[in-house]
């Protein structure tokens, strides 16, 4: 009898105590990761040192609703056509933005891009202090965003980088990449 009960200790004990050893990393294991980070920051202009946190995996099918970053708080909902039409009007101010999703990064879901149809220029969507960050398959989805409004032009190598994720640009009549930006407080997404 006592030898089972010091077998079922050492079965329970066991994987307690590895779990325990492996919490803090070593050295090498460090470096290595040092490594992968660096290669990804070579590839994008993501932050080296953000983390995909679980909201950038994929979403399960079916419908859903989720809140990402600060409740939404009721701010004046200005429209998607309004705000492409008119986006110096808005520039600087806090607004809600309701939309379809068209595209959202695939690397990290750290923007993604509000549009009226597949064609026309959008609203790019990034979160505030690279806070949070959507689901990467989260293009099709119905989505209510606050933030500030900016209207920016992008470096040349910005707006490739967004194309070849799939994003339109806009492009002004000198050619230079311009586009209406939210910096978003808060979001929520509905399939």
């Amino acid at each position: 009898m006592h030898m089972l009960r010091t077998a079922l200790v050492m079965l329970v004990a066991a994987p307690l105590v590895a779990l325990a050893a492996d919490k803090t990393p070593k050295p090498a294991a460090k470096a290595a990761e040092a490594s992968k980070a660096e290669a990804a920051a070579s590839d994008c202009h993501h932050p080296a040192d953000a983390k995909t946190p679980e909201a950038a995996k994929a979403a399960n099918p079916g419908d859903w609703t989720l809140t990402r970053g600060e409740p939404l708080k009721g701010e004046k909902t200005v429209k998607l056509s309004e705000l492409l039409a008119k986006p110096q009007a808005h520039d600087g101010k806090v607004v809600r933005v309701e939309g379809q999703v068209r595209k959202a990064c695939e690397k990290k879901g750290c923007w993604m891009e509000l549009a009226q149809d597949a064609k026309s220029p959008g609203v790019r969507v990034t979160f505030k202090d690279y806070g949070f960050f959507v689901p990467l398959d989260s293009a099709g989805s119905q989505a209510r965003v606050e933030g500030v409004v900016k209207v920016a032009e992008l470096s040349d190598a910005h707006a490739k980088h967004y194309e070849a994720e799939g994003a339109i640009v806009p492009r002004g009549t000198d050619g230079k990449p311009r586009e209406v930006q939210l910096v978003a407080s808060g979001v929520e997404l509905r399939r």
